[in-house]
């Protein structure tokens, strides 16, 4: 893999939709959690439940530890601990069982780390991030690990981009960044001057004018980049 006559050394992936399918994973944990809260005695319809949830994750952040709590203040003006238990017991059940990469992420990993430093760049809390890793034994893959909690910043900073360019000791034509996100991952990656690849497969349905230098379908498309 070269970037004219650059070298790339290091590639750098996000982590949610670009390795595992977290979007998915969100959505099933929800809908049990919903299953379960409705069946502990909460009285509401599950897509209207599911709805709400969902505007609150968008709203606070879909790695915000206390949705339950906020979901069920803004439907009942108040905390039952018994359905918020329920809901919480439902949805780490289903969680844990959905923690998988995506297809040809495991191999692709495997015959790249061979060639290049590899990295991930990540807004999760870093405890957040390790244990999505490590459900998906992944977690010896990578030789660095960046998160929320080592810059306190999330993209589409630059911030996060130039720290782990810092960390990684390259410069940004050394390295390629791969996402599912055109606005947080691509647009500023590219303006530092990273090669960009646009993991097509994620959830990003946003509109922009952001042109990646490369766009895959499948993750194992990395090797013939």
């Amino acid at each position: 893999m070269c970037s004219d006559t650059i070298t790339i050394k290091a590639i750098i992936f996000d982590l949610d939709n670009t390795l595992i399918d977290f979007m998915r994973m969100k959505r099933l944990s929800c809908e049990a959690a919903m299953d379960a809260m409705i069946s502990a005695g909460l009285k509401i319809n599950k897509e209207k439940g599911l709805k709400i949830i969902f505007q609150l994750y968008s709203q606070y952040g879909f790695e915000y530890q206390k949705i339950f709590q906020v979901f069920l203040k803004k439907v009942l003006g108040k905390i039952d601990y018994g359905i918020m238990a329920s809901g919480i017991v439902a949805y780490r059940r289903v969680k844990e069982g959905l923690l998988y990469p995506y297809p040809n992420v495991v191999p692709t990993l495997n015959r790249l780390r061979k060639k290049y430093k590899l990295a991930i760049l990540s807004d999760a809390p870093r405890i957040q991030a390790w244990i999505r890793l490590a459900a998906m034994q992944i977690q010896d893959k990578f030789d660095l690990v960046i998160t929320f909690d080592e810059t306190k910043s999330k993209k589409p900073s630059l911030k996060p981009f130039l720290y782990i360019l810092k960390k990684l000791k390259l410069k940004p034509e050394e390295c390629v960044m791969i996402g599912d996100s055109l606005k947080r991952d691509i647009a500023p990656a590219k303006e530092i001057g990273f090669k960009t690849v646009f993991a097509k497969y994620g959830e990003d349905k946003e509109k922009t004018k952001v042109k990646p230098d490369y766009v895959i379908n499948d993750i194992k498309e990395m090797l013939e980049i």
